[in-house]
């Protein structure tokens, strides 16, 4: 997926998305690691395991769906003001092949910011001996939310 350029609006996104992912315990159950912190850009990563599968041995629709929304969050994270948290609204997620891998790369990327309002586009591959598959698109709204103490990192 083509990486679009943004200006982020504070210097210490990289940082703040780091600090929030790793209080994530949805993220640390399923293995998942950051591995792209960009404007506008995150990319995740999870590694096959038993315990993420279902009855035929693919990744979970569940660990995929979840995975790619933490990366479109984190994506419209970099472009937020300091004292603004994320906030999911809607996703819909497009299943184009059953999640067959070793190991897998969620990418979320903003596609137009807003101040109230920023839309993603996430999309999900699985590598397996040395290949790598498309096997599932997001489209993500989520909201900016501001003066809220409880969402504050």
């Amino acid at each position: 997926m083509t990486h679009l350029l943004f200006e982020p609006r504070h210097t210490a996104f990289e940082e703040r998305v780091r600090a929030s992912f790793a209080k994530q315990g949805a993220m640390s159950t399923l293995g998942a690691q950051l591995d792209l912190v960009s404007p506008g850009a995150v990319d995740i990563s999870l590694h096959w395991s038993e315990g993420l599968t279902q009855q035929h041995g693919f990744l979970h629709a569940g660990v995929v769906s979840t995975a790619l929304d933490s990366a479109c969050g984190y994506a419209a994270l970099t472009l937020m003001p300091q004292d603004a948290a994320v906030l999911t609204i809607e996703f819909k997620i497009n299943l184009l092949a059953p999640a067959d891998g070793e190991h897998f790369r969620m990418e979320g990327r903003v596609l137009k910011p807003g101040r109230t309002i920023t839309v993603c586009e996430g999309r999900a591959y699985a590598l397996a001996q040395g290949k790598e598959k498309l096997i599932a698109t997001m489209g993500c709204t989520l909201m900016t939310v501001t003066g809220r103490e409880v969402l504050k990192d």
